[in-house]
């Protein structure tokens, strides 16, 4: 396995969020009062010179709609792992609608057993 450096996870979460917060049409004071942070510590982590705390990273997942995929996927080589990444993402194109009648049939063939 290749290790990923602090560095390369840094500077992907900080190029993450930022598109995120773009497309959401924030700018980075607006966010930074949502988060409860200071804007410099903001600044720092989209430009990926500052790691960012677990607690931060699940507030700006929940106030941006960023999924774990979002953020992990470039980082994982597990095969069995990346398929589910794979599925997931493709789930999130549907409607509500397919989406509840995907779990259904997800809970069917589970329970076939």
């Amino acid at each position: 396995m290749d290790s990923v450096s602090k560095s390369d996870i840094d500077k992907n979460f900080g190029k993450i969020l930022r598109d995120f917060r773009i497309k959401n049409k924030l700018t980075q004071e607006q966010l930074s009062e949502k988060l409860g942070i200071s804007l410099k510590y903001i600044s720092r982590i989209e430009n990926g010179n500052n790691g960012v705390k677990t607690q931060t990273l699940i507030n700006y997942m929940n106030i941006l709609g960023i999924t774990p995929n979002t953020i992990y996927a470039p980082f994982i080589t597990n095969e069995d792992v990346i398929k589910n990444i794979e599925i997931s993402e493709k789930l999130s194109f549907l409607s509500e609608d397919k989406k509840d009648f995907i779990n259904s049939m997800i809970d069917l063939v589970k329970n076939l057993n």
